[in-house]
């Protein structure tokens, strides 16, 4: 077999930057879409500032983490929705087995969570499964999955809910899919149309986001108004 001995390196490098623990810390930390400083992610990584810093520089040249300036601090967020998306596969993967699926991550996580800039855990796929059955949603099968597109009844329903689909539909990424929850092991929405929901819910404050991890805490109006509008009981 002629093999080209460069096939998969690049794979292989960027594997080897996630699967450092201190490094998987970090960007794990990370997918809540917050900002942090390298000092802020040595804490949650278990190591000293300086050992920090060089895995923080790992991650940058491989392209897993942004970093920016504001004022005398450098704050580090997650290189992009690609690496979001990358790091719960690793997820799904790593929890795979012939056993029935029993996660331990605390309680709050897996009732609701963000998967990067969406809705995820039961509250997400909750979500997808009643925006589909009624009808608000028609789905294709792509190369890499199945996308989504709304349907007459979707359009007008997502407008009387506030959402601005002009903006949403302008925007250069992929409007929604079904991304693969690893907790659920059932889709829940991604794409322009996830990010625009977890706005919304946001907005009207029927969820609360933690400041410090990816939980989402439902609120009792967000219970009330769930259950009226879309039949959810969480």
């Amino acid at each position: 077999m002629n093999v080209k001995r460069h096939a998969g390196v690049g794979a292989s490098r960027v594997a080897a930057a996630i699967g450092e623990p201190a490094r998987a810390h970090m960007l794990y930390c990370l997918m809540d879409g917050h900002a942090r400083t390298s000092t802020e992610l040595a804490v949650v990584a278990g190591v000293t500032p300086s050992t920090a810093s060089v895995h923080l520089n790992r991650l940058k040249t491989e392209r897993l983490v942004n970093v920016f300036k504001q004022g005398k601090h450098r704050y580090y967020r997650l290189g992009g929705l690609e690496v979001a998306n990358a790091l719960e596969a690793l997820d799904v993967i790593a929890g795979s087995s012939r056993d029935k699926f029993v996660p331990n991550t605390p309680s709050r996580l897996l009732v609701a969570r963000t998967c990067y800039d969406h809705m995820a855990g039961t509250l997400g796929v909750s979500f997808h499964n009643r925006i589909r059955a009624m009808g608000w949603l028609s789905g294709k099968l792509t190369g890499d999955g199945k996308a989504y597109d709304l349907t007459a009844a979707g359009g007008k329903a997502l407008e009387v809910l506030g959402i601005d689909l002009n903006a949403v539909q302008s925007t250069r990424r992929r409007f929604a899919y079904a991304c693969l929850d690893w907790s659920e092991r059932q889709p829940h929405i991604g794409g322009a149309l996830g990010a625009a929901l977890l706005n919304l819910v946001l907005k009207r404050k029927w969820v609360a986001q933690d400041l410090d991890s990816r939980a989402l805490s439902i609120t009792s109006l967000g219970r009330r108004e769930m259950m009226d509008r879309f039949g959810l009981q969480i």
